[in-house]
């Protein structure tokens, strides 16, 4: 494990952009997308850790704890970014995946920097909502290295929560504090030290999938629609409408006459089509499948 900063893959210097500064902005944008295709592979090396850590995420959630993630700089706005897109996309209530950076809420649109340097403001964050065994907690440092992550890594492992963490640079240390280590190594940035470009983008890959899959895993999903979506508003009513009809090929129409008899919930309208049952069959038939429509509507 490299302690001195300077020797870890995210700082070192990119041989490829040293003329950076005498670039046209098309070789700019051109240096940077070749330079990003190098996160595909670097994250494709990563899917077995990444596939664990969400079938854990899973098992968590099924027993009703929560997904925390646990950042400073980039990546946590990351991480404050995958939780607050979670309720919409999967019904899920606002606390059950939680976005927590260093310096707090305020950090999400004034950077702190000093804050990430305090292990024990991590554990702290993590007391103040009561992490408990039934969590897991995910650590995000670009560098592998951010004490505020690895304070909250060992607060959650000393209360059993289960934890993963997610690290640009191989070896590291907040991998050495996880119980599954995450390590997409991308290469140098093209503007130096950069981790907002590559190993954000890297990052916010692996998010997307660790929190996708483990809601997949819940039974939030049919075939590929999101069918937990809570019709909140006149887009989602919409959208609600539409996935029913896509589900069971029924008219628009019919598909609103559902959502209505459903009241508005969409798995049980769908349910109720496959089924042709209802509602409160349809709910009983969710209810012993543990809300996975496939295995209600066999």
């Amino acid at each position: 494990m490299n302690t001195d900063i300077t020797k870890l893959t995210t700082e070192q210097r990119n041989p490829d952009s040293m003329h950076l500064d005498e670039m046209t902005p098309l070789e700019i944008c051109t240096l940077m997308n070749e330079q990003d295709s190098q996160i595909i592979k670097a994250v494709h090396d990563q899917l077995p850790s990444i596939a664990k850590a969400s079938a854990m995420a899973a098992e968590c959630l099924k027993k009703g704890g929560r997904l925390i993630y646990c950042g400073a700089g980039t990546s946590g706005r990351l991480g404050v970014l995958d939780a607050v897109e979670c309720p919409p996309t999967f019904g899920v209530s606002n606390d059950t995946v939680v976005g927590l950076m260093a310096g707090g809420a305020g950090s999400m649109a004034k950077a702190k920097e000093d804050a990430e340097d305090h292990a024990e403001f991590g554990k702290e964050d993590l007391q103040n909502i009561s992490c408990n065994a039934n969590d897991m907690v995910i650590g995000l440092a670009a560098s592998g290295r951010t004490p505020y992550v690895i304070g909250a890594l060992d607060y959650a492992s000393s209360v059993g929560a289960a934890t993963a963490a997610v690290a640009c640079n191989s070896g590291s240390l907040v991998g050495q504090h996880a119980d599954v280590a995450i390590e997409p190594v991308c290469g140098p940035e093209v503007l130096t030290g950069s981790t907002r470009l590559k190993s954000g983008t890297a990052q916010k890959m692996v998010l997307n999938m660790i929190s996708t899959s483990a809601m997949i895993q819940c039974g939030k999903v049919y075939e590929n629609l999101m069918v937990d979506v809570k019709p909140t508003n006149e887009k989602l009513v919409r959208r609600a409408e539409s996935i029913i009809s896509s589900a069971t090929d029924c008219t628009k129409e019919e598909a609103e006459h559902l959502r209505i008899e459903a009241n508005g919930h969409v798995k049980t309208a769908i349910v109720m089509k496959l089924k042709n049952c209802s509602r409160t069959e349809a709910e009983t038939l969710l209810k012993n499948a543990d809300g996975f429509v496939r295995k209600a509507a066999k």
